[in-house]
C-alpha cells in the first residue's frame, strides 16, 4: 500500500532538492493559471471579439439594404444530401422596383424551395451586388462565445504546454543529478571500482 505524503516539496528535510521545489511552484502557477487566467484570457478575447463583430455588423447595415424582390428565373427544388437540412440561398434572376431608377432586373441570393413569381426578400450592397444579409445580434453573441472559447481553450493548452516543457526539463536535470550522484555512491555499494 502506497502512502502519499501532501505538501513534502515544502517542507524542510534532506531528500528535497531544488528540482522538487520548482515543481511544487510550477504546479501552484499551473493551477493558478488554468483557474484563473484562461478564463481571463477567453473572456478578454470574447469582449474583443464582440467590439469587432459589433463594429462588422454595423458596417454592413449602413451598406446593405433590403428590397422586396420577384423571382423571375429558377430555383433548385431539392437540396442536395453532402448538404444536410440547412436552408440555402441559390442564386435566381430578380426583379425589383428601386425607389431612384425604377424597374430593374438582375442575379440576386434566394432561399432553396423558391418558386418563379413569388416575392422575396433580398439584400443588396453599396455597389449593386447581391449580398448576404447583415448578421443579427444572435450571430454577433456565436461569434463572441466561439472566440471566448477559442481563447480559453488556446490559453489552457499554452499552459499545458509549457508545463509539460518545464516539468521535462526537470526531470531531465533529476535524472543527470541522481547519475552524479549514484556514480559517487555506487563504489561504495557494490565494492566495484569506478
Amino acid at each position: 500500500m502506497r502512502t502519499r505524503v501532501r505538501g513534502w516539496r515544502w517542507r524542510r528535510n534532506p531528500l528535497r532538492r531544488r528540482s522538487d521545489v520548482l515543481e511544487a511552484w510550477m504546479v501552484l502557477a499551473v493551477g493558478l493559471l488554468l483557474f484563473v487566467g484562461a478564463p481571463l484570457a477567453g473572456a478578454v478575447a470574447g469582449w474583443w471579439a464582440h467590439g469587432e463583430a459589433r463594429a462588422v455588423a454595423a458596417e454592413q447595415r449602413a451598406d446593405r439594404h433590403r428590397v422586396r424582390a420577384e423571382v423571375l428565373g429558377r430555383t433548385p427544388d431539392s437540396l442536395s444530401s453532402v448538404r444536410g437540412g440547412r436552408e440555402h440561398a441559390y442564386l435566381a434572376t430578380v426583379r425589383w422596383t428601386d425607389p431612384d431608377r425604377g424597374p430593374r432586373t438582375g442575379t440576386a441570393r434566394v432561399p432553396a424551395g423558391t418558386h418563379r413569381g413569388e416575392v422575396v426578400d433580398v439584400w443588396f450592397d453599396g455597389k449593386g451586388r447581391s449580398v448576404l444579409p447583415p448578421p443579427d445580434e444572435s450571430a454577433v453573441w456565436q461569434h463572441t462565445l466561439t472566440i471566448g472559447l477559442c481563447g480559453t481553450g488556446g490559453a489552457v493548452a499554452g499552459v499545458l504546454l509549457v508545463r509539460s516543457v518545464v516539468r521535462g526539463a526537470l526531470n531531465h536535470r533529476r535524472m543527470a543529478a541522481w547519475e552524479r550522484e549514484w556514480a559517487l555512491t555506487e563504489p561504495q555499494w557494490t565494492r566495484r571500482r569506478a
